[in-house]
């Protein structure tokens, strides 16, 4: 269960407020703080799930982050913004690398613009993405250099576009003094979590009893962080002051496996004989990501809890209680 935040008083805005993470965030602060949750649309949306849309201390607003206009609206009177609205998922990105770039640039360059007294700020909590890091980044550190794919590659618009907003952010924190921080998020994941995800796609198939695809061979190596673990990260990046004006990797690298081993862990916990099968992937893949969290640890005081065993073991009993509402996949 999520601990809730120590915030109080605050008005926050939630890009990307009907998904996965920011609805599980959301629980932590709501009781506590006004939150205006702004996206394209809540109603088939993690966010459904619970009362959180129901909530005296929620307000919801639907539009797009490439609407200047409409971000401004969202943003007024809030004094931290937590932006994570952008284009996800390996096969949207490549069917869609132009509106990636657009919507994970320009809409990020929207939300700072809205920002109308950026030193009165509280906060302003920027969501990168692992994938600056390249394909292989092995304990990875925040100081090691960001490695952006070919440019002839779609995959990487996704990283480039983060990466760019990284600086952007940055740049507004040295000129203009605003409290922001940039997170990394290494493949969170947990009840909730809907779209396109390996852990939802194992273990949606697994309890259907469907054979599971793996991509290449499974020799790809991930670490999983459980999403009550990331959002632990995430309050405190908002609560302590030693946060702003740095960038931290958030994960979990105790819980490192081969795509693989999960897939057969997902089959084990579910109780199924799914069959898995092998295929040729037709994008190109990340070996290796793995991070090490010394700077979250030395200054936030950040240490996952969540074993792979016991989070798995969670999120399928989740997957399990609404698979009536799963897609086909």
């Amino acid at each position: 269960m999520t601990v809730p935040s120590k915030l109080s008083g605050h008005r926050i805005l939630l890009t990307g407020g009907a998904g996965f993470i920011a609805c599980h965030l959301a629980d932590s602060l709501v009781e506590k703080n006004e939150l205006v949750l702004f996206d394209l649309g809540f109603e088939h949306s993690p966010a459904k799930y619970g009362g959180l849309l129901a909530h005296k201390n929620v307000r919801t607003i639907t539009g797009d982050i490439l609407d200047a206009q409409q971000v401004r609206q969202a943003a007024e009177g809030c004094d931290t913004i937590v932006h994570m609205a952008a284009i996800v998922g390996v096969k949207k990105v490549h069917e869609h690398p132009k509106l990636t770039i657009e919507t994970n640039f320009l809409g990020t360059r929207n939300v700072l613009e809205a920002i109308t007294k950026p030193a009165q700020m509280h906060r302003f909590l920027y969501f990168s993405t692992s994938e600056i890091f390249g394909g292989m980044s092995f304990r990875v550190e925040e100081h090691h250099s960001a490695s952006v794919g070919r440019v002839n590659d779609a995959r990487w618009s996704y990283s480039a576009a983060k990466l760019a907003g990284e600086h952007l952010t940055f740049a507004y924190h040295r000129e203009d003094k605003l409290p922001a921080v940039i997170v990394r998020p290494f493949n969170v994941f947990g009840p909730r979590r809907t779209g396109d995800h390996a852990i939802l796609q194992f273990a949606v198939r697994a309890l259907r009893g469907q054979p599971i695809e793996i991509h290449g061979d499974g020799s790809q190596i991930r670490s999983w962080c459980y999403i009550d673990d990331f959002v632990d990260g995430l309050i405190r990046c908002l609560e302590k002051d030693e946060a702003v004006g740095n960038d931290f990797n958030i994960g979990n690298p105790r819980n490192t496996c081969t795509i693989l081993d999960l897939a057969q862990r997902v089959v084990l916990t579910v109780g199924s004989r799914s069959e898995l099968r092998f295929s040729k992937p037709d994008f190109s893949d990340i070996d290796l990501r793995v991070p090490r969290l010394t700077k979250a640890r030395t200054l936030l005081g950040y240490e996952p809890g969540w074993d792979l065993i016991r989070s798995l073991d969670e999120t399928c009993r989740w997957y399990r209680e609404h698979l009536d509402e799963m897609p086909k996949i």
